[in-house]
């Protein structure tokens, strides 16, 4: 096995147990941003088991790259993935959402190690990002700012204003994640409010732009990688085209996907399908 086959064996191992994870913690509640969890599993996959430079322990490190979750209701997804980072422990997943749990529905910096930002009233996460990664050039700080967000944020005035800042400040620390899984509360993302040629719009803003597969994980890695090592001084955007409740079939296949819920059998039916396609473990 090469190298490359080696890291993509091991990413598809951590991009399978991050669906679990949120499966197990959408069965806690019995419902739950799970269609967004799924799709999302493979870009969080190869952003903590292989992109940021992180210390799992010690989630406030200075030298740390910044992942900032601007979608909030997709703490489901992120909580997985910090469990398989190793900086929240896999039993506090039974935990998710009740009283006094370090892991509500919708992601809280004051309750949570490893999220940094407070999010969820969408389209504030791109214009912290900016600032952020303003002030880590400013102080020295080779950290770069990553920026997840979902394609319902191409609606906000707020996220264009800082497209147009980040590139007029050529912000190479800045990668911005953009989920067009084209599902929002009130319908399809490009019905609501039609937002393509969206490679086109990034461009013209000034930022250097991929738009790939986002549950590929192939293409996932090699557009992670493009951003990082990218020698233009300008800001990165990476637009990742996802299907909500990917792995479980009949998820997938619902209409609605926004905000799933699933009567209580069903989330262990979701979990044996899960478990049929668990992927082999990397070896050398």
């Amino acid at each position: 096995m090469t190298e490359q086959e080696h890291l993509l064996a091991r990413l598809r191992q951590s991009a399978w147990r991050i669906r679990r994870y949120a499966l197990r913690m959408g069965e806690v509640q019995g419902q739950g941003y799970i269609g967004q969890a799924l799709g999302w599993a493979d870009v969080l996959a190869v952003a903590y088991a292989h992109a940021l430079k992180l210390r799992p322990a010690e989630p406030e490190w200075e030298g740390r790259d910044r992942f900032l979750l601007s979608h909030g209701h997709y703490a489901i997804a992120h909580y997985a993935a910090l469990i398989e980072a190793g900086t929240i422990a896999e039993e506090e997943l039974e935990t998710y959402g009740s009283d006094d749990s370090r892991l509500p529905m919708s992601g809280m910096a004051t309750y949570t190690p490893g999220m940094e930002i407070s999010g969820g009233s969408l389209g504030q996460g791109l214009p912290i990002a900016v600032g952020m990664a303003l002030a880590l050039r400013h102080k020295g700080n080779p950290a770069f700012v990553y920026n997840s967000m979902s394609d319902g944020e191409l609606d906000e005035g707020s996220t264009w204003e800082a497209a147009m800042g980040a590139a007029h400040h050529r912000l190479a620390n800045l990668v911005c994640l953009v989920d067009i899984n084209n599902q929002q509360a009130d319908g399809p993302s490009g019905k609501v409010l039609g937002f393509e040629p969206l490679a086109d719009k990034w461009a013209a803003f000034g930022w250097h732009v991929q738009r790939v597969d986002g549950n590929d994980l192939a293409a996932v890695l090699r557009a992670f990688d493009g951003a990082r090592h990218l020698a233009e001084p300008r800001p990165r955007v990476i637009l990742f085209d996802t299907l909500m409740g990917k792995g479980v079939p009949f998820l997938e296949q619902r209409e609605k996907n926004h905000f799933i819920r699933v009567d209580p059998p069903e989330w262990q039916q979701a979990l044996q399908i899960l478990d049929q396609t668990q992927p082999e473990e990397a070896v050398q």
